[in-house]
């Protein structure tokens, strides 16, 4: 399931989440965006939550976590383990090109 994420809700949702999370920060006016839109809803239908939690952020709507983790082009998505950024992935690219890059950051069963 696809989440969305806010600068209200970002600590809660995103920070403070036992699982990595996954945070597509996008825009309505962004071409490449609206490419990558229907892979990440793919990509967060086929991953269970409980092994990466994912979502987008609308840089316009929340301009503040934009600008706290230095969002210069979009699309960014920033994978957060344990609250601090462990990946970064900028740009549109096949589904199967993102899970690649996704790969090592999935929580794995202990």
């Amino acid at each position: 399931m696809e989440h969305t994420f806010t600068d209200a809700n970002f600590e809660n949702e995103v920070l403070k989440n036992s699982a990595p999370v996954l945070v597509d920060f996008w825009a309505v006016w962004c071409g490449p965006c609206k490419v990558m839109g229907p892979i990440i809803e793919e990509v967060a239908k086929e991953i269970d939550e409980s092994k990466m939690k994912i979502g987008k952020l609308n840089v316009d709507e929340n301009q503040a976590m934009a600008m706290k983790y230095e969002i210069m082009s979009i699309p960014t998505m920033l994978v957060f383990k344990n609250g601090v950024i462990a990946g970064k992935i900028v740009g549109s690219m096949p589904k199967a090109a993102l899970l690649e890059k996704l790969a090592p950051f999935l929580k794995l069963e202990s």
